[in-house]
């Protein structure tokens, strides 16, 4: 198998790719961001270092300077750096030109005040950034304030940071669904390509074999949907095969059939015209023998060709509503005198209730038969048989006192008739359940 064939080799290549990208990710996600703001960060970036020093270079150069001086250098101050609040208090303590004019200031500053106020906007995390600046170079003309948000001086990644870091998890999140999203996919198909095999080893035609399946890739599940294909083309030849053995079986059967009742019908008649020749106790003995021993042989050759009649589906099936109690009754009537000569104690409960099956009443009659015979020839040491028949079950039960299915018996064959006997209770959808043991043998005849 080639390698690009191979599920295992196509999802560790995924795992691979997943591998190399995720590191690659994070910087390429920082660059998408940060590189187009590279070039203004020096431009635009406010440092609290440079904007103490500026301010208070600022402040030394209006030493002597007049109040319309002081006025219009913190204008031009305030008109660089709009986003700030600028004024400054004189010698007196009174706080003059507010930018913005609508700054909320106390009018007068005390030195109690003044000191608590810059004790109060001290410090780093201190927000505004506030810088207080004495002007000129004494003590006596009065200071400057400069109060800047926080905000205006952090860099502007740190602000897109602030600003896009939604985006920047979003995108990580893409990257990760994009990888479960191919596995997903991978997983799908190989899950859709195994339903499809399943579905086609789960629904046979017509036939009984499942129909081959279109082979669609030569990866692992490919070779399965080959060797599945190979598998349907060995069942469909085995099958062939087994129709041909079976169609060769019928007419082996039923011309053996055929072959043998020719000669039993001669030896029948010869043993019967023998009867009427004079014959010792023991010539009469062995006749009988020879009798019984040619009715058996061809009540086997008739079971043989009903077998396979039944087997073929070419036995004579009529099914029409029958009297089950009425059937029974009439089908037991014939048996009555041969359990009686045999000594049989006979327990009959036909009830006047009855009930109705479907079925073909030759072949009720000939599995009742069937039981009838199976007692009368296997079980005859018990001395006993029993039929009876619940309306209310829809039950017919056929009970010995022999030695059980399992127990020796001179005339145990090879049980078709029992063959026969479940295949025409399974064509009429009938059941029958045996119960056996030493004590003897009970057969209940019901609905499937």
């Amino acid at each position: 198998m080639k390698l690009k064939n191979s599920l295992l080799n196509q999802y560790l290549l995924i795992i691979l790719l997943a591998i190399m990208i995720m590191p690659i990710s994070f910087p390429l996600i920082s660059m998408v961001f940060y590189v187009p703001f590279s070039s203004t960060e020096e431009l635009n970036h406010l440092n609290s270092t440079d904007m103490e020093s500026m301010w208070h270079k600022e402040a030394k150069s209006l030493e002597g300077a007049s109040d319309q001086q002081i006025k219009e250098k913190l204008e031009k101050l305030k008109v660089k750096y709009p986003e700030a609040n600028m004024f400054w208090v004189d010698e007196s303590g009174n706080a003059r030109d507010r930018l913005p004019k609508e700054l909320t200031l106390q009018q007068n500053w005390s030195p109690e005040y003044t000191i608590d106020f810059m004790k109060k906007n001290r410090g780093d995390e201190a927000d505004p950034f506030t810088v207080v600046a004495l002007i000129g170079k004494g003590r006596d003309e009065g200071f400057m304030v400069l109060q800047l948000p926080r905000s205006e001086l952090r860099s502007n990644g740190e602000r897109m940071q602030d600003k896009y870091s939604y985006l920047m998890t979003l995108l990580v999140f893409i990257i990760l669904g994009t990888f479960l999203f191919v596995s997903w996919i991978f997983f799908y198909r190989i899950r859709k390509r195994l339903l499809r095999l399943r579905t086609a080893m789960a629904e046979p035609a017509d036939h009984g074999i499942p129909e081959p399946i279109a082979i669609g890739k030569k990866d692992e599940i490919g070779q399965l949907e080959m060797s599945f294909n190979k598998m349907i083309q060995q069942l469909e030849h085995s099958r062939k095969r087994e129709q041909e053995e079976e169609i060769l079986r019928r007419q082996l059967i039923a011309n053996l059939s055929h072959d043998l009742r020719t000669p039993l019908t001669t030896i029948r008649g010869h043993a019967f015209s023998l009867k009427k020749e004079p014959l010792s106790e023991k010539g009469l003995e062995s006749l009988q023998l020879i009798d019984t021993k040619v009715n058996y042989l061809g009540q086997l050759i008739e079971n043989l060709l009903s077998y396979t009649l039944l087997t073929a589906g070419k036995y004579p099936f009529n099914p029409v509503k029958t009297d089950m109690v009425r059937l029974v009754r009439t089908s037991f009537a014939g048996w009555y005198p041969v359990f009686e000569n045999a000594g049989f104690h006979i327990e009959l409960d036909l009830p006047d209730q009855t009930f109705y099956w479907e079925i073909d009443s030759q072949w009720m009659e000939r599995i009742l038969d069937n039981f009838y015979q199976n007692v009368h020839r296997h079980a005859r040491e018990g001395q006993y048989i029993s039929v009876k028949i619940n309306p209310d079950l829809q039950q017919i039960t056929i009970a010995d006192r022999g030695p059980g299915m399992n127990g020796e018996s001179t005339g145990k064959g090879a049980g078709i008739g029992l063959t026969i006997v479940s295949l025409m209770l399974k064509e009429m959808k009938l059941d029958w359940e045996t119960r056996t043991g030493t004590n003897g043998t009970a057969i209940i005849i019901k609905k499937r």
